[in-house]
């Protein structure tokens, strides 16, 4: 795992605990506050967040999959 992968991880991790904390405090939130829908808007962004980081970790991953394949530039179109 290089250092890059990591640091997604990482970024990961952290959005995940706050969503999760987010989603506990809207729990205890009352229905239709203002508290509750900044929460529901909250949670939404982390949830794109997330599949923002989950994307470039997965295009990360092909690329260093197809690197350690060690194919030609006029295949891959990446330059080694």
């Amino acid at each position: 795992m290089n250092a890059s992968s990591g640091l997604a991880n990482l970024a990961i991790e952290q959005v995940l605990e706050l969503s999760a904390e987010a989603h506990i405090e809207r729990r205890m939130t009352a229905l239709d506050s203002p508290a509750f829908h900044r929460l529901t808007g909250t949670i939404v962004a982390y949830g794109k967040m997330l599949t923002l980081l989950v994307a470039l970790q997965e295009r990360e991953e092909f690329y260093a999959m197809i690197a350690q394949l060690d194919l030609p530039a006029s295949v891959t179109g990446l330059a080694h």
